[in-house]
């Protein structure tokens, strides 16, 4: 009985850090590459004033980062289910597989929002710059920055798919 309370307390860590890590990993990094974009698009707005505005694109992909985790806590917040703590052995194993499984969907989305936001920021920045030098590899180097936010894109999809066979509760399924 006491690995049973033992996997329980588990359970419940492992549930609040799906919680917190998808929305707390996209939240962390999308500020990071809005001030490496930003940064790049004031200094390269100082040559040329035009490229402020026309950059403002890279700034959106960097909150999209954050609108990913924010749709994935959603998503990992509706598998959750309550569950006693009493409930038989292959009930605690369901809810405990799936606590995993949602564990590792936060993950993945965070992390591949991590490497999204840097990803983002880094191209945007070069964007920046390189629009203030010729304004004809605008339109190239957001081709690039496209691909980068497809990163954090994939990670939810990946997600998604991993969260499909988890379901909690005091049903066994």
């Amino acid at each position: 009985m006491q690995s049973f309370s033992l996997c329980v307390r588990l359970l419940l860590v492992a549930s609040i850090e799906v919680f917190m890590s998808s929305p707390v990993l996209a939240l962390i990094f999308f500020p990071r590459g809005i001030f490496i974009t930003g940064s790049s698009i004031i200094g390269g707005g100082v040559k040329c004033p035009r490229i402020k505005t026309r950059n403002l694109i890279s700034i959106i992909f960097c909150e999209a980062v954050a609108i990913y985790g924010i749709i994935m806590a959603i998503v990992l917040l509706g598998k959750m289910g309550s569950f006693r703590a009493d409930s038989s052995p292959e009930v605690l194993e369901n809810n405990r597989r799936s606590g995993f499984f949602l564990f590792g969907a936060g993950l993945t989305v965070g992390l591949s929002n991590l490497a999204c936001g840097v990803c983002v920021g880094i191209v945007g920045s070069g964007a920046a710059l390189a629009d203030a030098q010729n304004p004809s590899l605008f339109v190239k180097i957001l081709i690039v920055e496209i691909f980068g936010s497809a990163i954090g894109l994939f990670g939810i999809i990946i997600a998604i798919i991993q969260t499909k066979s988890a379901n909690m509760g005091n049903t066994v399924g």
